[in-house]
């Protein structure tokens, strides 16, 4: 057979080309794989796999832990909204002392003549978190069908109408029930179906009080410290959100009733009774209270609020005590009064007592630890100005002086900032 030359040649040449343009490829290829690993890209694949081929996992991998600096990143669970500073607002407040119809008169300091409004462009920043301005429309929205009591004092009217001042910016509330005082009282807004209620009830034990509306009394409190207050236990379970407090009554002379029987008193000098104080008394009214609340299988959210400290200077109440300052302080400018530490200190106590409980029985129960944010506002008080112009005909006159309440708009309002962030992030 005879070989043609020209076509093995040719053949040959072809097969060389293939063989050299292989050799070509394999070596772009191997070049490509180095560029790629030398910038990075190849921890980028081999994310997609983290582990090798021949791996048997017995449990599914976890997810990866990012690190974060903590310095930078606050995180929430860390978040202490109780410490903190005040610092400068210049929106100021979400609602004047015009614009509000339910402020009581005697927290409208600017209509009864204050002359400063420094106190009112502040706003509390915890140190470690950011604290949203209260956002009324989503607050609404958030309570629509829903109902929030608060229970106490004077103070916790006064948080009242901090609150219905505040939700007024989007809807104003229709006063559905009061009491034949005005002293309990309910609100509804009818857009939402949402319904707030104050219960008077300052001891939140029984109690028969004689004293008028300016806490003049004519005998002591009869304190009964085994016995709640129906006026909020009744309609509790029917609440879906509460905050309850009390505090400063305890320290008003009482006699106190356990099983029937008188066991003692605080303050009773023309009284033939042992005399056992106000911590013994507020002590054993806390534990009653919140030993009902843990078992109560409430499906709601309760806040216990510690009481607020008052800032009379030079006196009391009754014995000519004065506010003057026009600013916040800090916090190392300032110290709680004895009274004010011993009513915290039995709070903090008996509440630490009665979280695990709650805990365990599942009633979400949490401290709203509002003592420090108010110690630094002395600034926030109506002071004289509780009556309408009260130098207006004599300007040497002896007026009385709240240091006590707050005004409104004023301080307690960024109460309500607080309180909807832990609504919201709690």
């Amino acid at each position: 057979m005879k070989l043609n030359w020209k076509q093995w040649f040719r053949n040959f040449q072809n097969r060389m080309l293939l063989k050299l343009m292989i050799a070509i490829l394999l070596m772009g290829l191997a070049f490509r794989l180095v560029f790629f690993r030398s910038t990075g890209l190849s921890s980028v694949l081999e994310e997609k796999s983290p582990f090798p081929e021949k791996t048997v996992l017995s449990e599914p991998p976890q997810p990866v832990q990012v690190q974060e600096n903590e310095d930078q990143v606050p995180r929430k669970e860390k978040c202490d909204l109780f410490t903190g500073d005040w610092i400068p607002n210049p929106l100021g407040p979400l609602y004047t002392n015009r614009s509000c119809q339910s402020i009581e008169s005697h927290q409208n300091c600017m209509n009864n003549g204050r002359p400063d409004t420094g106190y009112l462009y502040w706003r509390w920043n915890p140190r470690d978190c950011e604290l949203p301005p209260f956002d009324p429309e989503r607050f609404l929205e958030m309570m629509r069908h829903k109902t929030w009591g608060l229970i106490g004092d004077s103070i916790s009217r006064n948080h009242v109408q901090s609150l219905l001042c505040m939700l007024s910016t989007v809807e104003e509330a229709v006063e559905v029930y009061h009491d034949e005082q005005y002293r309990s009282r309910r609100w509804h807004f009818t857009s939402y179906n949402f319904t707030i209620s104050y219960i008077w009830s300052p001891f939140l034990v029984e109690s028969a009080i004689f004293e008028d509306f300016n806490g003049v009394s004519t005998s002591e409190v009869e304190l009964y410290l085994d016995k709640l207050d129906k006026k909020w236990t009744d309609i509790y379970q029917n609440m879906d959100y509460i905050i309850f407090s009390s505090g400063k009554w305890f320290l008003k002379s009482a006699v106190f009733h356990e099983n029937n029987t008188v066991v003692g008193c605080h303050y009773c000098p023309k009284r033939n009774l042992t005399q056992l104080g106000f911590v013994f008394s507020y002590r054993k009214a806390l534990q009653y209270v919140l030993n009902f609340i843990v078992t109560s299988n409430h499906k709601g959210l309760i806040f216990f609020r510690t009481s607020t400290p008052d800032h009379f200077e030079n006196g009391e109440w009754s014995s000519g005590g004065i506010c003057p300052k026009t600013a916040p302080v800090k916090e190392d400018e300032i110290e709680l009064k004895d009274l004010n530490r011993f009513l915290r200190n039995i709070e903090l106590e008996e509440f630490e007592k009665a979280a695990p409980e709650a805990s365990r029985n599942g009633v979400n129960l949490k401290l709203l630890d509002l003592t420090l944010l108010s110690l630094l506002r002395p600034d926030g008080h109506p002071g004289v100005y509780r009556e309408f112009h009260p130098f207006a005909e004599d300007k040497n006159i002896k007026v009385q002086t709240d240091c006590l309440h707050w005004c409104l708009p004023g301080p307690i309002d960024s109460w309500n900032d607080v309180i909807m962030e832990m609504v919201v992030n709690g």
